[in-house]
């Protein structure tokens, strides 16, 4: 994609040729060489960084690669008006304009990032619609869609860098306190919280460091942590942490968080992973109730289960249908000085018991065919292999003989299926676990970050860009969350489950309702709306006039904005000039 705009052809000896394909000529830079063993010699490697203006002598138009090589090259701040594509779509645009405006987000953000909230929208926009979150993509974005920036400006990559690293903490904080200035305090609300890590190819960042990944690339990671509102489906906060920090540690400093946005009556769905005598003696402390999953190896959760086991599972007075489960509540003490009877919630999904007990079949076979092939060697095993066997050595410290410890895995077949909920309040196994059940739109919320919004993993090159890359990607979550939610109610009312009504199906939908550029400059809808995309829009309150409505306002402001560019370059030619007169 090259840049409307004329720059200097780069000179360095050497590094620079011209390749001329068809009536164009390419400019390339050698950036580098590799050596070919075949061939017994190196060979440059180029990219291409313009192409040249063939009645200007020395110019060219940049692509991307320009900047990339060249990133001290001063590039205008906002690229002009008729770098446009001639198609616009603008189906998912007019959606996520709606959700904006519902979530009063454009005024919030005016308030803490004045002019540049429209680009910060955008850049949510292209999270959310594009699934990526690198910004030397975003003009190819720009170029195709319609913009939240003043008079729709595109701007440029490098200025979309240079505004990363201009956001600051007051900036992102000064928005999250209003974000939840605007929550109802007096309601009683359940809040999930969950975390993921995200690798990070950085610099000298201070929060990368090596942790426990959940998606193992052998890089440094740094954590992320969101505040869900479960009663309300909304996110409230986050919080970015170093990635040698475990959840379990990080928890009480979130409980912190929320006490000090004003969040009094609440109660925290958890997962395993915040399972801990501390946490749960903090929300203790402070009146906070709890719904929490737990591991079902921990002692006493695997005791509880198999004293119960056979004694629910097939009653139909504790069956949950809708999680085609059973359960049984039994109350005990979680820790030996624990003060309060806490319930338990044990479960059975018989589904779940043939899935876990195939998988640990497989992996006993796999470890036990592993350990045959090494008879005879002096290797060393972790506890993983000794849990499920014993070896047996010779004087020689040799593996001789292998025996299953038939013990262990026939106590973790009859474990298969089962899971356990615990709760600080009383209530019924089936409301503990709907409860429970309701986090995975928190769980989904991360899938969404990690898979369709490309973010698997971060490039940034200092604090302040990785910082405002995620409150970015924290505001694309809260669009993101809401599109969701509104397609979800809509299924529900229709009672059908059609297979574009899925957020990336939906936008993939939307995207095909494109306006044209005619003749005159205007812009205008290019074909009808679809029953299909009339379905996804009645979601969001909109329809077919809404989207005729929302395209001749984007026409009108493109041919606002290009008149007043073009009087700019009269003026520039001078050819509007007025004389003066000393």
């Amino acid at each position: 994609m090259y840049y409307n705009f004329a720059v200097e052809i780069p000179s360095v000896k050497g590094k620079i040729i011209t390749k001329r394909k068809g009536s164009a000529a390419y400019i390339l830079y050698q950036y580098g060489q590799e050596y070919h063993k075949d061939k017994g010699y190196c060979v440059p490697k180029r990219a291409i960084i313009g192409k040249a203006i063939p009645d200007q002598a020395g110019k060219m138009y940049p692509n991307e690669k320009y900047s990339v090589y060249f990133p001290d090259a001063v590039l205008p701040e906002e690229l002009p008006e008729s770098y446009r594509s001639c198609s616009l779509r603008i189906g998912s645009y007019a959606v996520i304009r709606k959700v904006m405006e519902d979530y009063k987000l454009p005024d919030i953000l005016m308030k803490w990032f004045g002019a540049k909230a429209g680009l910060l929208l955008d850049l949510a926009s292209y999270l959310i619609v594009d699934e990526e979150n690198a910004s030397q993509y975003y003009p190819d974005f720009a170029f195709s869609h319609p913009l939240f920036s003043e008079k729709m400006n595109i701007y440029s990559d490098s200025t979309v860098s240079r505004f990363l690293s201009s956001v600051s903490q007051e900036q992102i904080l000064g928005f999250l306190d209003d974000w939840n200035k605007r929550r109802d305090h007096k309601q009683r609300i359940y809040i999930s919280y969950d975390s993921t890590n995200k690798n990070c190819e950085a610099g000298d960042i201070s929060l990368i460091e090596y942790g426990k990944a959940k998606d193992d690339r052998g890089i440094p990671i740094f954590n992320v942590a969101v505040a869900f509102d479960k009663t309300n489906r909304v996110p409230l906060l986050y919080e970015e942490y170093p990635g040698s920090v475990v959840d379990v540690s990080q928890f009480t400093f979130l409980v912190d968080k929320v006490i000090d946005y004003g969040y009094h009556k609440v109660g925290f769905i958890l997962d395993r992973g915040y399972f801990s005598k501390e946490n749960i003696r903090y929300m203790d402390e402070n009146g906070y109730s709890f719904i929490m999953m737990v591991k079902g190896c921990r002692p006493l959760v695997s005791s509880l289960i198999l004293e119960n086991r056979n004694t629910f599972e097939t009653d139909r007075s504790c069956s949950i249908r809708s999680y085609r489960a059973y359960g049984k509540t039994v109350t005990a003490r979680l820790y030996e000085d624990d003060e309060k009877d806490r319930f338990f919630h044990i479960f059975f999904n018989p589904s779940r018991q043939a899935a876990e007990r195939e998988r640990l079949e497989l992996t006993v076979e796999k470890y036990r065919q592993f350990l045959e092939k090494r008879i005879g060697t002096t290797d060393t095993f972790g506890k993983t292999y000794q849990k499920y066997f014993k070896l047996h050595y010779d004087r020689e410290h040799k593996l001789v003989g292998l025996t299953e410890r038939s013990d262990v895995v026939q106590r973790e077949l009859e474990l298969c299926g089962y899971f356990c909920i615990i709760t600080s309040e009383k209530m019924k196994a089936d409301e503990a676990l709907t409860q429970y059940k309701g986090r995975d739109i928190s769980e989904k919320l991360f899938r969404a970050d990690k898979s369709f919004i490309g973010s698997r993993s971060m490039r940034v090159h200092s604090d302040e860009a990785l910082s405002a890359k995620v409150f970015i990607e924290f505001i694309a979550l809260i669009i993101r969350n809401r599109i969701y939610n509104l397609l979800k109610d809509t299924m529900m009312r229709i009672e059908q489950s059609p297979n574009y009504m899925t957020v990336p199906a939906a936008l993939r939908e939307l995207e095909k309702i494109e306006m044209v550029r005619r003749t005159d400059g205007r812009y205008r809808l290019d074909h009808a709306v679809t029953k299909k995309q009339k379905t996804i829009l009645s979601a969001f309150g909109l329809d077919e006039n809404s989207i005729r409505s929302t395209a001749a306002e984007i026409s009108s402001l493109l041919v606002s904005s290009q008149s007043l560019l073009d009087g700019e370059k009269e003026d520039s030619d001078g050819k509007n000039q007025i004389d003066s007169v000393d």
